[in-house]
């Protein structure tokens, strides 16, 4: 028999759904920083302190689409309160025109070529893509030639979480056997022989994220290679007399580069901001708070001396009694603790599992504070790390197989104590490569 009309299975739908036109990431970014706004430039100051902390998704979006976290952090209440003066600046600027007068002579005695002749190419060109790309002429065409060339504030190109950022060193300077040189101008004092190692220290990881920068161009360029020592030029004790030192930006540069490769996409990021929501400071207070709240932060107290946004992003994180906010190094230690409150039921033997080595350590610590002050508080459990033994009718303090971290015990505090930031141990490795010391970032350098 044949099929009857209309017997057979209904037509399906088709099941791909219609493709929405996509914004082009910079329109997006545009529209996030707000369509009457400026972008904000990176600089090395900024992106080593955005690699020193990948895991921050704020920061990268708000970097990515040049921000003023600044103005920011003015609208939303809680405005940064460090920066730079302009008696710094002026400073630096007359320290570095003196090092490179004289067509860079006494730059040239400071490594070694002195009475060598210096070619000076002329860099400018229209906006920053221009800058970059007659800089990287300039190296292709001066390495060939084989002499010493000083490069003057040429523009570099390196892409961070899928967008690219034009930085801009002191000076590069290009050797006759093809060997690029990066060199960093500071304004603070070389006091016999040496500098301040926090300081020291910024600047070493300013000048691996010019080196990255260079290596991209130094791929291209045959017989090019890009020192893995810069050098720092400073004034020499307590005179306006340059001297110079070399520093190793090995490990800088590794990390940096390991950080910035961590780093999610600037798209993926700016997918989680509402629609309608933008970052411009002359939006409602309501508005921006929401579109910032959007995105998630990874606070630390280090963000103080780095970030603009760090009052506003502490604030959120002690309302939510977040660990953050005593350090990186006491929230590593304390695991899945996350919250102060969790930490303090670990503590007071209220939660947590007895077997996890920050819940046993808590509880030690929280048994001798107890015992200090002549309290009864919750014993560890036996066989657990760092347990007390006493033997019966035995005086004087227990015998302590382990003793408690410092850092986890600086949390246990009496119910309803404030709890405060607990910076981290001056002189610690951060992720950046090098130490971090408070105020590090916040102006130590020109």
């Amino acid at each position: 028999m044949s099929e009857s009309l209309g017997s057979g299975p209904p037509p399906q739908a088709p099941t791909t759904p219609p493709r929405r036109p996509t914004t082009p990431l910079r329109q997006r970014l545009a529209e996030l920083r707000g369509p009457a706004v400026r972008p904000r430039p990176l600089d090395a100051r900024s992106l080593a302190a955005l690699a020193a902390n990948p895991g921050c998704s704020r920061r990268a979006l708000l970097d990515g689409a040049g921000v003023d976290k600044a103005r920011l952090a003015l609208a939303l209440g809680s405005p940064a309160s460090f920066g730079q003066s302009q008696f710094a600046f002026m400073r630096g600027n007359a320290f570095e025109a003196r090092v490179k007068s004289d067509g860079g002579a006494e730059l040239m005695r400071l490594l070694g070529a002195e009475g060598a002749g210096v070619d000076r190419p002329d860099l400018a060109a229209a906006g920053p893509e221009g800058r970059a790309a007659r800089t990287s002429l300039a190296l292709r065409q001066t390495t060939a030639a084989g002499g010493w060339s000083l490069l003057d504030h040429p523009m570099l190109m390196l892409e961070v979480a899928g967008t690219p950022v034009y930085l801009e060193p002191d000076a590069v300077v290009v050797h006759p056997d093809g060997h690029w040189t990066v060199v960093e101008i500071k304004s603070f004092p070389m006091i016999d022989g040496s500098a301040d190692a926090a300081k020291v220290g910024a600047a070493a990881r300013q000048a691996a994220v010019y080196a990255l920068a260079l290596e991209r161009v130094a791929a291209h360029v045959p017989g090019a290679t890009v020192r893995d020592r810069v050098l720092l030029v400073c004034p020499k004790d307590f005179s306006n007399l340059p001297t110079g030192s070399w520093v190793d930006i090995r490990k800088q540069r590794a990390v940096t580069l390991r950080q910035l490769r961590r780093l999610t996409r600037i798209e993926e990021i700016a997918a989680l901001v509402p629609e309608g929501r933008t970052f411009d400071p002359e939006c409602p207070a309501d508005q921006l708070t929401e579109a910032v709240e959007a995105v998630e932060a990874a606070y630390a107290p280090d963000c103080l001396a780095a970030c603009e946004l760090a009052f506003h992003c502490r604030d959120r994180a002690r309302a939510d009694g977040g660990v953050t906010t005593l350090g990186r190094s006491v929230r590593g230690e304390l695991g899945g603790l996350t919250t102060i409150g969790e930490v303090l039921d670990a503590a007071r033997g209220a939660s947590g599992d007895p077997a996890d080595p920050a819940v046993a350590t808590l509880r030690r610590a929280a048994a001798l504070r107890a015992e200090a002050l002549g309290r009864t508080g919750p014993a560890a459990p036996p066989g657990a790390p760092g347990a007390a033994s006493r033997a019966p009718g035995a005086s004087g303090a227990p015998g302590v197989s382990a003793v408690p971290s410092p850092s986890a015990a600086s949390v246990v505090a009496p119910p309803g104590a404030p709890v405060a930031d607990v910076p981290a141990a001056r002189g610690h490795d951060d992720p950046a490569g090098g130490h971090q010391y408070a105020g590090e970032e916040a102006g130590e350098c020109r």
